[in-house]
């Protein structure tokens, strides 16, 4: 059974979901893939992982780095599950590109070479932003590319980050 709850950010509302094992989403209202694993049954309720999610978004969205992370229970392929696991070593105020990840997985796997578009689709589909930083990869240029929570949100997020300039 899913949990629901919501936060009120100041770049917007935010839709909060986990199970007994912890955050299974966190999506701005209205982002690309709104909710998109949520269980049709899912009940509103707050539980200790909403609380501390919520502690953990305040001092966020304060503008200070957090010093603890909600238990999180990720749900993806095993190709998603690694590009995250690299989202969540990107240090706040800093960012990473999707080339430079790309290049992290293949050397993990021996491969070759990397997609970044395959980066890129998986980076698109993390159901925990913010948390999980999809938001801190840009493209090679600097330039903002892809964000579900739209790039208005990104740039917030990163300006707050103070990655780039108001």
């Amino acid at each position: 059974m899913q949990y629901v709850n919501h936060y009120e950010s100041p770049f917007g509302d935010i839709l909060l979901a986990a199970d007994m094992a912890g955050l299974t989403g966190l999506w701005f209202d209205g982002e690309k893939y709104y909710a998109n694993h949520l269980d049709p049954e899912h009940e509103e309720k707050n539980l200790p992982v909403f609380e501390e999610t919520k502690r953990w978004l305040t001092i966020y969205f304060s503008g200070q780095e957090p010093d603890f992370t909600p238990p999180l229970h990720i749900i993806g392929s095993p190709f998603q599950l690694s590009v995250w696991k690299i989202l969540q070593k990107i240090p706040y105020g800093k960012t990473m590109t999707y080339g430079e990840i790309a290049k992290v997985i293949a050397k993990q796997r021996g491969l070759p070479h990397m997609s970044a578009q395959a980066v890129g689709g998986a980076v698109g589909h993390n159901e925990i932003s913010i948390i999980i930083p999809c938001h801190r990869v840009i493209g090679t240029d600097g330039s903002l590319t892809g964000y579900a929570g739209g790039l208005d949100k990104k740039e917030k997020l990163l300006q707050l980050e103070k990655v780039r300039g108001e």
